[in-house]
C-alpha cells in the first residue's frame, strides 16, 4: 500500500508548475509548455521514419531508434501532465534506453564493430556512465541540480563524435554539431529553476524542443550514414 501511494506522488520538479498567475499546481494543464513541446520527438520520429521508408533504410536498428523516440514524447508528456513518480518512470526511462541503444548502433553502424562487441561496449559504457555521474554528482550537483546525471551523455556524444571523424566516419561530424546542440539543451534544462523567479514559465520547454533536434539527427545520422554489418558477432 505504501509502495502504491509513492508511485502516486506529486512531483513539483518544474518553474512551470504552480509558477504561473492563478495556477493550479496540481492540474494537468499545469505545465502547458512542457507538455506541448513534447511534441518535438514526436515530429521528430514522424520526420525520420519519413525519410528511413525514402531511402529504404527500415532495418531494426532505424526503426527501434524512432520507436524510442516516440515513446520519449510519450513519456515526457505523461509526466509533465500526471506529475507523479510513475509518470517520471515513464519519462526517465526512455531517454535512457535510446542513450544506450544509440551508443550500441553507432558502435556497430560508425565503428564497424559486431552487434556482441557493441553490447559489450554499451554495458561498458553504461558502467562508466554510473560512475561518472556519480562523481559529477560531488561537484555539480548544487550547480545543475538534477541536471548532472545527462553530463556523461554529453560527454560522450562529443567524444565518440570526434573520435569517429578522426576515422574519416562522416557521422562523426552529426554528433560533433548534435554535441553542441545538446549542451545548449543541458543548459536550458539547468537554468529553469534558477531563472524561474525572473522567467515565470521556465526554460525547461527548451529542453524537450532542442532534444527533439538532438534526437531527430541522430537517428538520421544513423539513417544517412550507418553501415549495415554483415557480420553478426
Amino acid at each position: 500500500m505504501e509502495e502504491s501511494s509513492r508511485m502516486f506522488r506529486r512531483i513539483y520538479g518544474y518553474c512551470e508548475r504552480g509558477f504561473l498567475p492563478g495556477g493550479d499546481a496540481d492540474a494537468f494543464w499545469a505545465e502547458p509548455l512542457n507538455a506541448i513541446t513534447n511534441a518535438s520527438f514526436i515530429i521528430a520520429a514522424a520526420l525520420t521514419l519519413v525519410l528511413a521508408i525514402r531511402l529504404r533504410r527500415m532495418d531494426g536498428p532505424n526503426i527501434w531508434l524512432i520507436t524510442v523516440t516516440f515513446a520519449v514524447g510519450v513519456g515526457s508528456f505523461l509526466f509533465h501532465t500526471y506529475a507523479m513518480v510513475w509518470a517520471a518512470i515513464l519519462d526517465t526511462t526512455p531517454i535512457m534506453i535510446f542513450i544506450l541503444s544509440y551508443f550500441a548502433i553507432s558502435m556497430n553502424r560508425f565503428a564497424g564493430y559486431g552487434w556482441l562487441k557493441s553490447l559489450m561496449l554499451m554495458v561498458a559504457f553504461l558502467a562508466a556512465m554510473i560512475g561518472a555521474s556519480w562523481v559529477l554528482n560531488t561537484f555539480l550537483r548544487d550547480i545543475i541540480g538534477g541536471s548532472v546525471s545527462y553530463v556523461p551523455a554529453l560527454m560522450a556524444l562529443a567524444m565518440v563524435g570526434l573520435w569517429l571523424r578522426l576515422l574519416g566516419q562522416p557521422a562523426g561530424n552529426w554528433l560533433m554539431v548534435v554535441a553542441v546542440i545538446f549542451a545548449a539543451s543541458l543548459t536550458a534544462r539547468a537554468l529553469d529553476r534558477p531563472l524561474c523567479a525572473h522567467f515565470l514559465i521556465g526554460t525547461h520547454w527548451l529542453w524537450h524542443v532542442l532534444n527533439g533536434v538532438v534526437l531527430g539527427t541522430l537517428i538520421v545520422a544513423v539513417i544517412r550514414h550507418g553501415r549495415v554489418d554483415p557480420h553478426p558477432g
